[in-house]
């Protein structure tokens, strides 16, 4: 049976409070997208903190950064010079942004695996022509 978000909280992390200092830790300003409400993430749910904190962790390990993981999105959609995107990108907030490199990681994956799945078309055989056939187009080229 799936532990409640309390029961992970108190296991991984003791208390909220120590999830909050630990997410605030990861959450710097080359990561994060500070747009935090007035209340602060100590009324944040248990579930959003730990997610957020996952999130957090396998950004920074994989990317390190917000550019470098925007440059990786753009770099799989294949719009590496498309500056409108990349600005509209940098105000997205990080998990959208790691649902984007998942899904163009993906969507490139597929489209690799069907390029090299498709083979190129054989080509067509000349038939033989029959006796009526080169009467028909000789009678035709005399016309």
């Amino acid at each position: 049976m799936k532990k409640s978000p309390v029961a992970v909280m108190k296991e991984r992390f003791e208390s909220k409070e120590k999830l909050v200092e630990a997410v605030q830790a990861l959450a710097t300003p080359e990561l994060w997208v500070d747009r935090v409400g007035v209340k602060g993430l100590e009324r944040v749910s248990n579930a959003k903190l730990l997610r957020l904190h996952e999130l957090l962790e396998r950004a920074k390990k994989e990317f390190g950064s917000r550019a470098k993981l925007i440059a990786s999105i753009l770099e799989l959609e294949k719009r590496t010079k498309d500056d409108g995107m990349k600005a509209r990108l940098e105000r997205y907030p990080l998990p959208r942004l790691l649902d984007l490199h998942t899904a163009a990681a993906r969507r490139s994956k597929r489209a690799a695996a069907a390029a090299a799945k498709k083979k190129p078309a054989p080509a067509k055989k000349k038939k033989a022509r029959t006796k009526k056939a080169k009467a028909k187009a000789k009678a035709a080229a005399k016309k």
